[in-house]
């Protein structure tokens, strides 16, 4: 069965940086839209990024423009989020998934297939 598994959550100071990973197993991921998505305590889960499998287009939440890279290595079959300039806003828990929904890449409704979730926290 398909799995995504994320890791590089943590505990960061205001401005330092992340790398969040988040490895997919269990099928061919051609054609599919893996994005991040965020959920803060008492919030609703918010797109933070996505990119085509093919890696052709990418997409940002305007929040995190200018400071998150979104990108993928297909041969390790994992995806990338990696974030700078962090902010506390930033904290949440970072939750990757997968969708064939190309035309909807901003709605977490979308998204078939969901990781566990990885805590990052981001001190002032």
């Amino acid at each position: 069965q398909v799995q995504l598994v994320e890791s590089g959550g943590g505990l960061v100071q205001a401005g330092g940086s992340l790398r969040l990973s988040c490895a997919a197993s269990g099928r061919t991921f051609s054609g599919y839209v893996m994005g991040w998505f965020r959920q803060a305590p008492g919030k609703e889960r918010d797109f933070v990024a996505a990119i085509t499998w093919s890696g052709g287009n990418t997409y940002y939440a305007d929040s995190v423009k200018g400071r998150f890279t979104i990108s993928r290595d297909s041969a390790k079959n994992t995806v990338y989020l990696q974030m700078s300039s962090l902010k506390p806003e930033d904290t949440a828990v970072y939750y990757c998934a997968a969708t064939v929904h190309t035309s909807r890449v901003l709605n977490s409704g979308a998204y078939g297939y969901w990781g566990q979730g990885t805590q990052v926290t981001v001190s002032s």
